[in-house]
């Protein structure tokens, strides 16, 4: 490829890999992608990352993505990180972490998160105001975690950043954040677009130590900083994206947005279960994160979270020495066997403190039975976020109109065929399954080619196509295994998941 033609770089840091896409910014063509794993360590609730293995991995990814790529370092114009949300990452001297980042299935914070969504009016005061209330993945309850904690810690800490704007700051020397990812912390103010000094002085977080707000995730916010641009073998005349958060970057790369898609539902299976559309509503629902969107064109995303999706479902599978695929529906054979796999505790619904559970074994209950409940479990789960998250909308999932329309079903999980057939036949819906494999990456290069041109990113990955794919028309919805799971959630809560 001649230098003249410009390639971006996409970044999605996710809990366990950096991903690096080197995409041509006139087709879209996914070029290469460089990859390297992250360490998750933490056991009774803690899960912790070193953020500067984050950027380790993410020099790894990239170098390897334009060597794969086989192009010049200098036909790259642009970069953006797509980072998981919500977590915690405090800098002290020289911008580098005073210790591991608290990440966002991070669960030590469920007290801190109970008491502060007492204060300030109550949980429907916090979603009016932030567009969530505080639950122990929200950035706000681990700071008051960590204060309480590690005071000595808080105390110390020049910079409060979330993971996509620490490795943005890496690369750019820039402390910026957007709107998206801002807007997971609850001490964003959905409402008023500025971070709500009231919740700020609550939790005690000084606003100097947190970055500038970049009006989109695709602002240019400089250009490749002289250590970075050493570190990656690049042009320091790079441009650096603002970037975003992981959610808000894959609805980019499905062209959801303004002059894109709106309110058509998107259910991702990843290490969690999200499900998100982006609207021109905001809605202010308890349980549900009212998300701002990052394309800055007046867009929001709400969005369901659910902490238990394919990693626990895989843990099932090793419990029973069973390959992921060799799963049977838990109402077959096994007489009615319901999994609720909530290893890690549970968001959607708020449970930070529940167990997995089981129930309905019999003798001859086939393991395959078993998994195939964990999988139906997990995905019930997501599916009722998705509900729910439709009607915080003003959309009645039951009406023909919105009932049919296609499920966007995205993530590790949509590459599974009991995953996607156990979607279709708990939805009832028809699934576009989109023929792209690194969404979040993808929407990230389309705001990186956004700083690099001054282009809107949605428009961009529309015309890049990388959303298209395979559609699955709907099967008959089983509605005796969705109320036998409802049933046993109903019954177990709170008494056995609390």
């Amino acid at each position: 490829m001649p230098a003249s033609r410009s390639v971006v770089i996409g970044v999605d840091s996710s809990t366990q890999f950096t991903k690096a896409a080197a995409v041509d910014a006139d087709t879209g063509a996914l070029l290469a992608v460089g990859r390297a794993p992250h360490t998750v360590t933490g056991t009774a609730g803690a899960r912790e990352s070193d953020p500067e293995e984050w950027w380790t991995a993410l020099v790894t990814a990239v170098r390897s993505a334009v060597r794969d790529a086989d192009v010049p370092a200098a036909s790259v114009t642009g970069i953006a990180v797509a980072g998981q949300q919500h977590g915690l990452v405090t800098l002290g001297p020289g911008g580098r972490p005073l210790r591991p980042a608290l990440l966002w299935n991070d669960t030590r914070s469920a007290p801190q998160a109970a008491a502060l969504a007492a204060r300030l009016g109550g949980p429907e005061a916090w979603a009016a105001r932030t567009g969530s209330v505080p639950v122990a993945s929200m950035t706000a309850a681990k700071w008051q975690w960590l204060r309480e904690h590690e005071p000595e810690r808080a105390d110390a800490a020049t910079g409060v950043r979330l993971p996509h704007d620490h490795l943005t700051e890496r690369l750019s020397g820039t402390a910026v954040t957007d709107p998206g990812d801002a807007s997971g912390t609850c001490w964003y103010g959905t409402a008023t677009g500025a971070y709500d000094r009231e919740v700020l002085d609550l939790i005690g977080l000084d606003p100097a130590l947190l970055p500038a707000l970049a009006p989109t995730g695709a602002t240019r916010v400089g250009t490749l900083a002289p250590a970075a641009a050493e570190a990656l073998g690049l042009p320091r005349t790079v441009a650096v994206a603002a970037g975003t958060g992981d959610n808000m970057a894959a609805a980019v790369g499905l062209g959801l947005g303004g002059a894109g898609l709106l309110d058509h539902p998107v259910v991702s299976l990843g290490t969690s279960g999200t499900v998100f559309a982006a609207t021109r509503a905001r809605p202010a629902a308890p349980g549900l994160a009212g998300f701002a969107a990052t394309d800055g064109a007046g867009t929001y995303l709400p969005l369901g979270c659910t902490l238990n999706c394919t990693l626990a479902v895989d843990r099932f599978a090793a419990l029973l020495g069973l390959d992921r695929e060799d799963a049977a529906p838990g109402g077959g054979d096994g007489g009615g066997v319901v999994v609720l796999p909530y290893l890690d505790g549970e968001r959607t619904p708020d449970l930070p403190h529940a167990a997995g559970l089981v129930t309905g074994l019999r003798h001859g209950t086939d393991p395959r039975a078993v998994l195939g409940a964990a999988y139906e479990g997990a995905a019930f789960t997501v599916l009722r976020a998705l509900d729910g998250l439709l009607a915080a909308c003003g959309l009645d999932p039951a009406v023909p109109d919105v009932r049919d329309r296609p499920l966007r079903l995205i993530g590790g999980g949509a590459r599974g065929r009991f995953w996607t057939d156990t979607v279709r036949r708990l939805s009832g819906r028809p699934l576009v399954v989109p023929a792209a494999g690194e969404l979040v990456a993808l929407g990230a290069a389309a705001l990186a080619a956004g700083a690099a041109t001054g282009s809107y990113p949605v428009a961009l990955a529309t015309a890049w196509g990388t959303g298209v794919g395979e559609v699955l028309p709907a099967l008959p919805r089983d509605e005796e295994t969705w109320d036998r799971i409802a049933g046993v959630l109903t019954a177990a809560t709170p008494t056995l998941l609390s």
